[in-house]
């Protein structure tokens, strides 16, 4: 569910890439049951202490018994002996860096549970393989991983069994996850339904969608009715929406007449590829709304527009005063994409390089290469134009365009990975069953702002127990339950206050409670989670 469940905006990282303390995934030490003594100060990240877990490399064949290494991490402070509740939080695509004390931790502490994270396969430090290479990926999918939680479950209750000198006890579990990561979590419940007692999918992006031009169309609709007030902002809805567009235009007319210059104002020279170059750029302005931050992006340039000043690669405009020349000079949405996208946000520009994503060496930025493969496999997400009135460049497309571009997404995934590599949308849905998803005791929520909620459930399911909130606000974006206003960076114990509505937040979260309290009782009551 960057950062990280990007794709956002080239891939949101669906997630948790995007989020730099941790990937949903993100200290001394804790021995179990030691209370820790916060200063004043809440730590952003509860525990990094790594632990390790040998997990089987292919769930689904029966004479292949490699393992690896997969990385875990656990927080035991507020953990309630005898009977307290696991949470079990799931990374998803990206490193996994520790337990991230957000909205969470609050639940942990009102349960009394322990709090567990496991990082995904392949991403972080729990690859299989010194090499990356596409032969080497084909364990990588959302199948095994959710096969590896299953494993993981039953190895740590069996472990904390004994470290509790108790044998046979079943503890209440429950699942948590956002973006990317919230899929897994509602995937699990739907095909592990006696291994959890349920399920939080934050932003959960449950169904796989080759043209998603919905993601686009829920940027311009946030766009036109946005009226930020003076708590974020002044810049209008349309106004903004209008200098996006015309953004778009000018950075097409540029790149065409000079490619070069235009990519190293915005700090991207090494991009060689147009399409490359264009999905950077849109990302760039999409994370703005994603997570919460949509002030960000608006008010400069509409500012920038309204004081005549360049929005793209700036002139050098000679002006007279009193007698004197003076050299003036600005590009506000390069600007904008260097200081906020760039070094706020703290994305690497090469991650948009398909030279760099054919890179099979395990690095820090490893984790581009391996989403693209789960997108170009299973899920697509494939953030292309609507075809009427968008802000995004046509050259990002799945369709062939007017210009000497080729299709983007698909030849992406054959320049990166070779042919033959496709995404079984189709495929994934009927397996897991998209926005039908047939399962039981899952907690749905969405951000009213957030573009992927279009790929969550939106609607509730009371007959199976699987309620959906909308949470309502300018500022609530992609995991607002989890991680409060905005949505990145993070804020300590996902704070509502920053938020335009912080009642909607509440109310949300109380929901999210009610469930929990009554389906964990549930699975108290029977000795085992309950289906």
């Amino acid at each position: 569910m960057r950062r990280w469940l990007t794709l956002s905006a080239a891939f949101s990282f669906i997630l948790f890439l995007y989020f730099p303390e941790a990937s949903y995934g993100v200290s001394p030490p804790i021995t179990l049951l030691r209370s820790r003594k916060f200063a004043e100060e809440p730590p952003k990240i509860l525990s990094n202490q790594e632990l390790w877990f040998n997990q089987t490399l292919d769930h689904y064949s029966p004479y292949d018994h490699r393992q690896f290494q997969q990385r875990y991490y656990e927080f035991l402070d507020y953990f309630r002996i005898p009977d307290g509740p696991i949470f079990l939080i799931i990374c998803g695509e990206g490193p996994c860096g520790g337990i991230v004390n957000d909205y969470i931790a609050v639940l942990a502490k009102k349960f009394g549970a322990a709090m567990v994270t496991l990082e995904h396969r392949y991403y972080g430090k729990s690859s299989p393989f010194k090499s990356l290479a596409t032969e080497n990926l084909k364990y990588l999918s959302s199948k095994q991983a959710l096969n590896d939680l299953a494993a993981f479950r039953q190895y740590y209750q069996d472990s904390l069994n004994v470290k509790l000198n108790r044998t046979k006890v079943e503890s209440s579990w429950f699942f948590f996850g956002g973006s990317y990561s919230g899929a897994l979590s509602a995937w699990f419940r739907l095909k592990y339904p006696h291994l959890t007692c349920g399920s939080l999918a934050s932003s959960a992006v449950v169904q796989a969608v080759f043209d998603f031009t919905e993601f686009d169309q829920q940027v311009h609709i946030l766009i036109l009715i946005l009226r930020l007030s003076s708590f974020i902002g002044e810049s209008a809805g349309p106004e903004c929406k209008a200098v996006l567009q015309e953004t778009t235009q000018l950075i097409e007319q540029k790149l065409a007449i000079n490619g070069r210059s235009l990519k190293a104002s915005f700090g991207a020279a090494d991009l060689d590829i147009d399409g490359d170059f264009m999905y950077f750029v849109a990302d760039a302005a999409v994370i703005a709304f994603q997570y919460g931050n949509p002030d960000r992006l608006c008010k400069p340039l509409v500012e920038a527009k309204n004081g005549g000043e360049d929005l793209v690669l700036c002139r050098f405009s000679l002006i007279k005063s009193n007698g004197t020349r003076i050299s003036k000079c600005q590009d506000a949405y390069s600007k904008y994409v260097k200081e906020y996208y760039i070094e706020t946000f703290g994305t690497n520009v090469q991650i948009y390089d398909q030279e760099f994503l054919k890179r099979t060496d395990v690095n820090d930025d490893s984790s581009a290469r391996l989403w693209w493969f789960q997108v170009c496999t299973e899920v697509a997400y494939f953030q292309v134009a609507p075809s009427n009135d968008s802000v995004r460049s046509s050259i990002v497309d799945t369709k062939q365009v007017p210009y000497r571009y080729p299709i983007y997404h698909l030849d992406l995934c054959k320049n990166v990975f070779g042919h033959g590599v496709f995404p079984e949308v189709d495929a994934t849905n009927l397996y897991y069953g998209g926005t039908k998803i047939a399962g039981s005791k899952i907690i749905f929520t969405n951000g009213s702002q957030d573009p992927w909620r279009h790929a969550s459930k939106q609607t509730s399911s009371p007959e199976a127990d699987m309620p959906s909130y909308l949470i309502t606000c300018h500022n609530c974006g992609h995991c607002t339950d989890m991680r409060g206003c905005p949505q990145s960076p993070l804020v300590i114990e996902g704070n509502e206050q920053n938020c335009t509505s912080p009642d909607a937040v509440r109310k949300v979260r109380q929901k999210i409670v009610e469930h929990m309290d009554l389906w964990l009782s549930q699975c108290q009551d029977t000795g085992r989670s309950f289906f």
